[in-house]
């Protein structure tokens, strides 16, 4: 699946301008905590579990992950995402009962700081599944995401045959856009991802986004 307040972090001086998440920075480090779940960093000694995690059939089908996921390719992942968490640049972080062992993944990625948009992944173990994790995490960091990074449009990319992925999308309120598929190659081969929205109703935020369309449309700048 890629497509979930309580905060503990170190602010950036770029980070929490009045415009926005800035573009290249997020907080490090976070916990998010809610919705019966605890969002936090990952940490070297995760390597067993995340193994586990992301060795899974299902979640090759539906990703870009490499398959088998053997150790090899677990430390190149926790290398790659202390290294996005480091850079500001993503939240990646696992998600928790009690900020315990990492049960899956939640991520927010690709902001656009001019169109206060970004994009959201999620992922559960197979043994963790079916016991809302994978919601109440998705609620939590889209809430997290509208209110502290006033991001005003959160996107996910789901492939139209993941039916999981896509109830867990709708029971958070997020809705298909129609706009045209996503192509995404992965060790099944490729597919076409559909892309899910949500207006976080943060003020202004939707009726800026029509101005700005009448702008391109008619010439006006607002």
């Amino acid at each position: 699946m890629r497509g979930g307040i309580m905060t503990d972090w170190l602010e950036p001086d770029s980070f929490g301008q009045d415009q926005g998440v800035a573009a290249s920075r997020l907080p490090f480090p976070i916990t998010l905590t809610g919705d019966g779940v605890v969002l936090r960093e990952w940490r070297s000694d995760d390597l067993g579990d995340l193994i586990e995690l992301l060795d899974d059939p299902d979640i090759a089908r539906w990703t870009p992950m490499p398959s088998p996921f053997d150790t090899e390719a677990g430390v190149a992942y926790l290398k790659r995402a202390r290294q996005g968490r480091m850079s500001g640049q993503r939240l990646q972080l696992a998600i928790t009962e009690r900020g315990g062992r990492p049960l899956g993944e939640v991520l927010l990625f690709g902001i656009d700081a001019g169109l206060k948009e970004a994009e959201l992944g999620y992922l559960v173990g197979a043994r963790h599944r079916r016991r809302g994790l994978a919601s109440g995490s998705l609620s939590l960091l889209s809430a997290y995401a509208g209110s502290t990074l006033k991001l005003s449009r959160l996107l996910l990319r789901i492939d139209p045959a993941n039916t999981a992925s896509a109830a867990v999308a709708r029971r958070c309120g997020y809705t298909l856009t129609g706009e045209a598929p996503i192509l995404q190659v992965g060790p099944h081969g490729p597919s076409s991802l559909d892309t899910w929205e949500m207006m976080t109703g943060h003020p202004g935020s939707r009726l800026d986004r029509l101005k700005n369309v009448a702008a391109r449309r008619y010439g006006r700048r607002t």
